[in-house]
C-alpha cells in the first residue's frame, strides 16, 4: 500500500539528502522547492519518485552539487547560461531570474542554457514569472525516447514547453506539456503499476503500434503528440524539433540523439556535439506590450468566457489549462503526496544511505 506523506516532512527529507551530496543550503533549498512542486501539482512522474535519479546522476559524476553558473554571452535582452553540470531544478531557476531581470530592464528576456541537467516540471520555473507581472516561457529538451513520424529510430525527447500567463481575480493560465502524446515520467507510472500503456502512445523496435509500457526496454520508442499522422503526429513532431533546436542548437547543449540521458546506468552518446543538457527561457513584461491592468482585465474576461463554453457532458466543465494543478496543490497540502510503496521504498534507501531517519 501507498502512503499520504505531508509537504513539509517530504521537503524536510529531500533537502537534507540535498545537502548530503554537497548541495549549499541555498541551492538545497531551491532544488527541494522545484521538485517537490512536481509532487504538490500532482505531476508524481518528476517529483520525488526522480530523487534517486538525480542521486544516480550525482554518484556517475554527471551532476556536479557545486556547480559555478555563469554567464558566458549576453545582450541586453539575451544571455547564454553555462549550468556547469549542476542540478537543472537550480540552474532552470538561475536561468529564470536573469531573463526576469533583462525582461525588467529592457521589456523582454530570452536565456538559452547549455550544460545543464533533467530541471523538474516547467511550470515550476515558468510562474516564477507570473509575481512579476510577466509571461514565463519556458521549455527544455530530453534524451531521445521520441520516434520523428515515419521513423523508428529515437531522435527527440519529450520536450516540454510551459507558457504562465498572469490574470487578475482569475488563476493564471499555466500551459504546460510534453510534445509527445503522453510524457515518459506517465509511462513509468504505468509500468510502476503494471499496466498497459493506451495504443497512440509508444510503438516497438520495428514501429508498429503497441501498448506494452515497457515497450522502451526493448527498443521501442514514444510517439510525438498526435500518435500517428493521420492524427497530426507530424504536428507533435515539429514541435519537439522546435523545442530540441531552441534549447540545444542555440544555446549549445547537446541535441536530437546526443542529449545525455536521464538514467545514470544507460551509456552517454558518442560524439556529442555540445554540453549537456539545454533549455529556453524566458520572461516578457505585460507592460512591455500595454499596461498590465488592461491585460489582466481581458485575460479575467478570456479565462472566465472559456469557463463558460458550453459542455458536451453536464458532468465535465471546461478547464482553464492549470486548472487541474491548481486544485490538486490545494488538496495536497492539507491531505499529504501520496507516494507509491516504490517510492517509498526509494526514499527508505535514500534515508539509509545518508543516514538520515525516515
Amino acid at each position: 500500500m501507498g502512503k499520504n506523506i505531508t509537504y513539509p516532512y517530504l521537503f524536510d527529507l529531500t533537502e537534507q539528502i540535498f545537502l548530503k551530496i554537497g548541495c549549499t543550503p541555498e541551492h538545497a533549498k531551491l532544488a527541494t522547492e522545484t521538485l517537490i512542486s512536481a509532487d504538490l501539482r500532482g505531476i508524481d512522474s518528476h517529483g520525488v519518485a526522480r530523487l534517486s535519479g538525480y542521486i544516480r546522476l550525482w554518484e556517475a559524476k554527471r551532476i556536479n552539487a557545486v556547480p559555478a553558473i555563469k554567464l558566458i554571452h549576453e545582450t541586453p535582452s539575451t544571455a547564454v547560461v553555462d549550468g556547469d553540470s549542476g542540478l537543472g531544478l537550480v540552474v532552470g531557476a538561475y536561468a529564470m531570474d536573469v531573463a526576469i531581470k533583462k525582461a525588467e530592464a529592457v521589456g523582454t528576456g530570452w536565456v538559452s542554457v547549455c550544460n545543464s541537467n533533467h530541471f523538474g516540471i516547467a511550470a515550476h520555473h515558468a510562474m516564477k514569472a507570473l509575481e512579476r507581472d510577466m509571461i514565463g516561457v519556458v521549455m527544455t529538451n530530453a534524451s531521445a525516447l521520441v520516434a520523428p513520424t515515419f521513423s523508428k529510430e529515437r531522435m527527440l525527447g519529450t520536450n516540454p514547453i510551459c507558457v504562465a500567463v498572469p490574470a487578475g481575480s482569475e488563476p493564471p493560465f499555466v500551459a504546460d506539456l510534453a510534445t509527445t502524446t503522453a510524457a515518459n515520467g506517465k509511462l513509468e507510472i504505468l509500468q510502476r503499476t503494471g499496466k498497459d500503456a493506451p495504443l497512440g502512445w509508444i510503438q516497438d523496435s520495428m514501429g508498429l503500434p503497441v501498448s506494452d509500457s515497457h515497450a522502451l526496454k526493448t527498443g521501442g520508442a514514444l510517439l510525438p503528440l498526435g500518435g500517428d499522422r493521420e492524427h497530426g503526429s507530424h504536428k507533435g513532431y515539429a514541435l519537439g524539433a522546435i523545442v530540441d533546436i531552441f534549447s540545444g542548437v542555440l544555446s549549445g547543449a547537446n541535441f536530437g540523439p546526443w542529449v545525455p540521458p536521464f538514467p545514470a546506468y544507460v551509456p552517454m552518446p558518442e560524439n556529442q556535439p555540445g554540453k549537456g543538457i539545454g533549455h529556453f527561457i524566458g520572461a516578457m513584461r505585460i507592460d512591455a506590450f500595454r499596461t498590465a491592468v488592461a491585460f489582466k482585465k481581458d485575460m479575467d474576461l478570456w479565462i472566465s468566457r472559456f469557463r463558460q463554453a458550453a459542455p458536451v457532458n453536464a458532468n465535465i466543465p471546461v478547464v482553464i489549462p492549470g486548472d487541474p494543478e491548481r486544485l490538486m496543490s490545494v488538496k495536497r497540502m492539507e491531505e499529504g503526496i501520496p507516494l507509491l510503496p516504490v517510492v517509498l521504498e526509494d526514499l527508505q534507501s535514500l534515508a539509509d544511505k545518508f543516514n538520515i531517519k525516515f
